[in-house]
């Protein structure tokens, strides 16, 4: 049986949970995810635990938030006054903002409150503090990465 290895186009089915069981992500009754093993498209944890994995066979993983979206860091969080946010839509919880530094990097902020005068944000990725289970079926190996050619004519 053909199992997978770094460089090899995959096929998943996955079903990711919090602790409390809560779903925060499926590719169920939608379009399976395709990516390519090693290339840091997914959560290495979560490309770790297909590598030598056969079409159909299924596994559960458990990632630690460390190894995920880190600890949730409060200095992350900011309130601001409402007047400083130019958007064009109406501010309201759960919102996401995006804004561009100096130096060119964007950074995403969640609403988490607002007030009259203010708007509090997050900054952490929404998972972030969380340890995620995946519950993972490799599908199908797409494309075999390549072997390296034996060589020829030596004696």
């Amino acid at each position: 049986m053909t199992t997978a290895k770094l460089g090899d186009r995959v096929e998943v089915h996955y079903r990711g949970t919090l602790a409390d069981g809560t779903t925060f992500d499926s590719s169920r009754g939608r379009e399976l995810l395709v990516f390519t093993l090693g290339q840091g498209q997914m959560l290495p944890d979560f490309e770790e635990a297909l590598i030598g994995m056969g079409a159909g066979e299924r596994k559960t993983i458990i990632i630690p938030c460390e190894s995920a979206y880190g600890e949730h860091d409060t200095r992350m969080n900011l309130t601001v006054p409402k007047d400083a946010i130019d958007v064009g839509t109406a501010l309201e919880v759960g919102t996401i903002l995006r804004a561009q530094a100096p130096d060119g990097e964007t950074a995403s902020f969640t609403i988490v409150a607002l007030d009259a005068e203010t708007v509090s944000m997050d900054g952490n990725h929404p998972l972030a503090g969380h340890d995620l289970t995946f519950d993972l079926e490799l599908v199908r190996i797409v494309a075999s990465a390549p072997t390296a050619a034996s060589p020829q004519g030596l004696a």
